[in-house]
């Protein structure tokens, strides 16, 4: 996968080998590292925002995702993007 875009569908697979479709509602770069905001495509056709799960994933060199594996990268990831949807509004 190359540039994610926003906007963009993907197939993830979870924890159960189960795929679901995400879509990237946000990215950015953060301290070199590129991260991208995405939520289940299921959950965004419902149109209950209140309900929409978010999560991140980190997008290396190459734009293959990973997850964010540790607490403290989680909690700068999650800042950045409030403050990135903060500026926006």
């Amino acid at each position: 996968m190359e540039n994610v875009e926003v906007g963009e569908v993907f197939t993830i697979s979870d924890e159960e080998s189960e795929e679901q479709e995400v879509e990237v509602l946000a990215s950015l770069n953060l301290e070199g590292t590129g991260y991208v905001a995405v939520s289940f495509v299921e959950d965004l056709k419902e149109g209950n925002n209140d309900d929409i799960d978010v999560f991140f994933l980190k997008v290396d060199e190459d734009g293959d995702l990973s997850a964010v594996e540790s607490d403290e990268e989680f909690a700068k990831v999650s800042e950045a993007f409030d403050n990135l949807m903060d500026a926006e509004e």
